[in-house]
């Protein structure tokens, strides 16, 4: 099946009649979810024509894409994220992901934002290009600050998640709800660059490696770029509750700036404030901070 019909499939898996308002006469169903049969006609269009749709041996019209869209309750990342799918089908070559580059433009807005706030500057793969103090101790106080410098160190955001039991205790109760935003972003991606030997490397590598990882690639759910909010325990500043903002860098929209902030005069914006000092091992005000043994730079 092709990378359309599989994401239909998973659709139709995740929905119920009811939730469409159809009945569904208490029959038992070979299938979980919405037959084909159900969908296409919500979408007006012919099983066969869906069926070769998602075998990838008929084209849609953005119309038909929409009316398919609105049939399985798509939000608008998944709708965007099919529209990527349906217009290119599986036999067209398409662009492979251009090199992350952090240009002195990127430098300048990433010093601007000095110690305010814990930032990360994220390449399209989601590895670490840059971040300030605040950000590397938020979110890897245990790596190299140098790292993000080298690309053979830099750090991934993804891999991190589902591999690193730091990142995996950072986020606590929230893992999984961080676990599911950064494979919905990555499976985003990868519906618009499927040709890139990196990107397939890497969710090749955490397949294989991760049940986690696996079990979430398989529901073909996608996560825009946006604004999330998460509960974290960090093991020197304590409980956290924060909202990360991503945002796009200007003239080149596949970098991201993830900028981390807390509700004004809260214990937690208060909490953050704190990050910076963590980098030199000593407090404010000259206060010791004892440290576990694993802060030590790999």
């Amino acid at each position: 099946m092709s990378e359309l019909g599989e994401f239909i499939a998973a659709r139709r898996a995740q929905l119920k009649p009811a939730d469409l308002g159809l009945p569904d006469f208490g029959e038992r169903r070979r299938v979980p979810g919405l037959r084909r049969e159900e969908v296409a006609q919500l979408a007006g269009v012919s099983v066969a024509y869906l069926i070769r749709l998602e075998q990838g041996t008929s084209r849609a019209s953005p119309q038909v894409v929409d009316a398919l869209a609105g049939a399985l309750k798509l939000s608008d990342a998944e709708r965007s994220h099919l529209h990527t799918l349906v217009q290119a089908g599986p036999r067209v070559r398409r662009r492979r992901l251009p090199a992350d580059r952090v240009t002195p433009e990127v430098r300048q807005l990433l010093d601007a934002v000095g110690t305010s706030a814990p930032v990360i500057l994220l390449g399209r793969r989601s590895h670490v290009l840059a971040w300030n103090p605040a950000g590397h101790a938020l979110i890897a106080g245990h790596l190299d600050p140098a790292a993000p410098e080298r690309a053979e160190t830099r750090p991934n955001t993804v891999r991190m998640v589902f591999t690193d039991p730091h990142t995996r205790d950072l986020y606590g109760a929230d893992w999984r709800d961080k676990a599911r935003d950064v494979v919905g972003r990555l499976r985003l991606l990868a519906g618009e660059y499927p040709d890139d030997p990196q990107l397939a490397a890497l969710i090749g590598d955490l397949s294989m490696n991760s049940q986690t990882f696996a079990g979430l690639w398989a529901e073909h759910r996608v996560r825009a770029w946006d604004l999330a909010t998460y509960r974290m325990t960090h093991p020197l500043v304590g409980e956290l509750e924060v909202m990360q903002h991503s945002i796009a860098v200007p003239q080149d929209p596949g970098l991201r700036l993830v900028v981390v902030t807390a509700e004004r005069d809260s214990a937690s914006e208060a909490a953050l404030r704190l990050l910076p000092h963590t980098n030199d091992h000593v407090g404010p005000l000259g206060t010791d901070i004892t440290l576990p043994r694993w802060f030590a730079p790999s």
